[in-house]
């Protein structure tokens, strides 16, 4: 971790490893789960990592605020606001849609001191000139879901809290930069999977692979893109039903755009016996809760 950012942030906090015990018919699975999502309340999971580069370097180089953008539940978009916060940076929020109510991650985002700017989706989709538009005053421009080879390096550091035991490293993925920091860091001989929550997302193995090195595309990885249960941040009654499960027998909580999805596609993995009989898995859990406050009460158990 670097320096600043650790002191104030992470704060040499020991990240747990949950063991999960999944059934596979007759058989019992154990699968680790990298419990990334208690490290922080609000700069959760991955995110903390995939931010670390691009944040140091806009304090190095002296800049007044950070810039990104993201959609009105953006885990992102919250984490940035309370990095930036925390940090002293101003920070300023395009968000895709002209007209949205205020819900309760765009209420935090402004409460931890972020502008925000609504953009209708047909802008949204030109970054470059977003950028362009944005990146003035002294902002330091940041990716939608920070992709870019910063954000991946600053991911790889998750590796370092996965042994070389494993044999099989299992992620979620948005934009892809979280799952090719794994690739980053992982060992050779470890699998990398991806489980991607987008229906029809189908450019994302060349977008992970944009910000990995030419020896780092040969390392083993694969994404699945038969988890999504629909679509993005689609969450329909068989998903939730199974996060209530999930946290009943694990005590596991889960979101319902990320690691739902993923948990469940780990399992569903285990009894094809996808993984093979010596494997040993760890499953990042990247964090994303606050986006489960989007639910209404108590549709969730915990």
């Amino acid at each position: 971790m670097l320096i600043n950012y650790n002191m104030l942030l992470f704060n040499n906090k020991k990240i747990k490893i949950q063991s999960l015990e999944l059934k596979n018919k007759s058989k019992k699975n154990v699968v680790n789960v990298l419990r990334l999502d208690e490290i922080d309340k609000v700069i959760s999971g991955n995110k903390i990592f995939k931010l670390q580069v691009s944040v140091q370097k806009a304090i190095e180089l002296k800049y007044s605020g950070i810039v990104t953008c993201g959609g009105a539940f953006s885990n992102h978009i919250v984490a940035t606001a309370a990095t930036c916060n925390a940090l002293g940076l101003k920070s300023k929020g395009i968000i895709r849609g002209e007209t949205i109510p205020f819900n309760h991650t765009l209420q935090h985002a402004t409460e931890n001191g972020m502008e925000l700017f609504f953009v209708d989706r047909k802008s949204f989709k030109d970054k470059k000139k977003l950028q362009q538009q944005f990146e003035k005053d002294g902002y330091y421009w940041i990716n939608e879901g920070g992709y870019s080879i910063d954000g991946a390096v600053g991911a790889a550091e998750i590796c370092n809290y996965i042994d070389d035991s494993y044999t099989h490293i299992v992620c979620a993925c948005g934009t892809g930069t979280m799952m090719a920091g794994i690739i980053k860091g992982a060992n050779t001989h470890q699998q990398v999977i991806g489980i991607s929550v987008l229906k029809g997302y189908q450019n994302l193995e060349n977008d992970i692979a944009a910000l990995l090195t030419e020896t780092e595309k040969n390392k083993s990885f694969q994404v699945l893109h038969n988890y999504h249960f629909g679509g993005y941040a689609k969450h329909p009654q068989s998903l939730i039903n199974y996060m209530n499960d999930c946290y009943q027998q694990h005590h596991l909580p889960t979101d319902i755009i990320y690691t739902s999805k993923l948990i469940f596609a780990v399992e569903d993995l285990l009894s094809q016996q996808y993984f093979g009989e010596s494997a040993k898995i760890m499953v990042i859990h990247s964090g994303g809760l606050q986006g489960n406050l989007s639910l209404p009460k108590n549709t969730l158990v915990f």
